[in-house]
């Protein structure tokens, strides 16, 4: 161990305590789920085990491998609280024969390295016994590691109404007997998309929040893109993870230059492409082709390719069109979805000019999805704009900005709908 003295040496170990804490939260739970079969008992324990660390830390220093002594003082802490409570510990243990059957325990000493369970956990958060915002919210809360308030603000939710939700999820998950294990391989296939859904509806959160004074949360974003990260470390062979982590880093790298100084939304088109983040693209850019090769593509490597297009082009006029519409065609094919149509149009009148993909974005109308989608019907504005049918552009602004969930975007509506001089 470290030793730590001096007038800042408490911070320094709390310091130390929240990196340890936020690295290896996700490890530890899941170890600590594999082993006793109870999210409820597994975070309270890790909880505890943190608040030791903060005691004992600051007077011992901190320890050589500071995750193992976090999961050895948290498995002594379910082991206590299971002797207090022979009720609770007979419900355990139906479960941990369960568990035990789906994949054999390990247990470490002390000294030895923390296991990595993690990806038992992204599949059983991801379950599909669970309703998709539920498993959000478990990933966030398990996974993210964020606090019930935070998971609330990112679901624009009463605090009260998210922790319902949460232990709605850990309620069925325990009656449903949902074991904490891996899919064998012929179930990875069917239940892998689910959990990429999961975290790509985080980042999505993050990339665009669904209302608020901020078009970004960039908190969630991130969280995302580390979670990513982590699976992919466990499933390197796995093609569609390295799409979505490559999607991820070639949006994200846009993330500065999407509002201006005030916080106004700035185009695509319009955004100065030098405070582009050109290390994410590179690295973004370099797993395309691993997520594309050795198969039949995927949603996510195709998606990601086609961010990769947009990234690599100096501008907006000399962007790749023509390959962003064959991307779109490919990817129609693959996950066929209204939204997808509505890209493919804009794609479309930028490669053909506006009135190709209007007659596109209007052939959808009818769409139930697009209804309550404001970029549709903002799409549809530009375009109209473009042709200078102001009268009908600004129909489509209005509507948009009744649906618009940040005021960002409502304020970028506002503008556009002035300058068709029908505001």
């Amino acid at each position: 161990m470290t030793a730590t003295d001096g007038p800042g040496a408490g911070a320094r170990v709390d310091a130390a305590v929240e990196a340890v804490f936020r690295e290896e939260r996700g490890r530890l739970l899941a170890a600590l789920v594999h082993r006793f079969g109870d999210l409820d008992l597994a975070e309270d324990v890790a909880a505890e085990a943190i608040e030791a660390a903060l005691v004992h830390w600051p007077v011992r220093g901190v320890p050589a491998k500071p995750g193992a002594w976090l999961l050895t003082t948290a498995r002594r802490k379910a082991v206590d609280r299971l002797r207090r409570d022979q009720v609770y510990a007979a419900r355990l243990a139906v479960l941990q024969v369960d568990s035990e059957r789906a994949a054999p325990s390990h247990t470490p000493d002390a000294g030895s390295e923390m296991p990595d369970e993690r990806l038992q956990l992204f599949f059983t958060c991801a379950h599909p016994a669970l309703p998709t915002e539920d498993r959000v919210a478990l990933t966030l809360r398990c996974l993210a590691g964020l606090e019930t308030p935070e998971v609330a603000r990112a679901f624009l939710v009463p605090t009260a109404t998210m922790a319902q939700r949460i232990v709605r999820a850990k309620k069925k998950i325990r009656q449903a007997r949902i074991p904490f294990r891996v899919p064998d391989p012929d179930e990875l296939p069917a239940r892998l998309p689910g959990v990429l859904q999961v975290l790509y509806s985080v980042f999505t959160e993050g990339y665009v929040a669904s209302s608020g004074p901020d078009l970004q949360r960039l908190d969630l974003a991130e969280e995302s893109i580390r979670l990513v990260r982590i699976l992919r470390r466990l499933l390197p062979g796995e093609r569609e993870v390295t799409g979505l982590l490559a999607l991820m880093l070639l949006i994200h790298a846009r993330r500065d230059a999407r509002t201006g100084p005030d916080g106004d939304i700035v185009l695509l088109a319009d955004q100065d492409r030098a405070r582009w983040d050109h290390a994410l693209i590179a690295e973004g850019t370099a797993l395309v082709p691993v997520a594309l090769t050795g198969g039949p593509p995927g949603p996510y490597g195709v998606q990601a390719a086609i961010a990769a297009l947009h990234d690599e082009a100096p501008g907006a006029a000399s962007t790749d069109w023509p390959q962003i519409v064959a991307l779109y065609d490919v990817l129609s094919a693959l996950a066929p979805s209204p939204v997808v149509a509505a890209n493919r149009a804009v794609a479309v009148a930028m490669r053909d000019g506006p009135e190709a993909g209007l007659a596109l974005l209007d052939a959808l109308a009818d769409e139930p999805r697009l209804r309550g989608y404001h970029p549709y019907s903002t799409a549809r504005g530009e375009l109209l704009h473009r042709l200078g049918r102001d009268d009908e552009a600004a129909v489509a602004y209005r509507r948009a900005l009744e649906q618009a969930g940040t005021e960002p975007e409502r304020e970028h509506l506002r503008r556009r709908l002035d300058e068709t001089g029908r505001s």
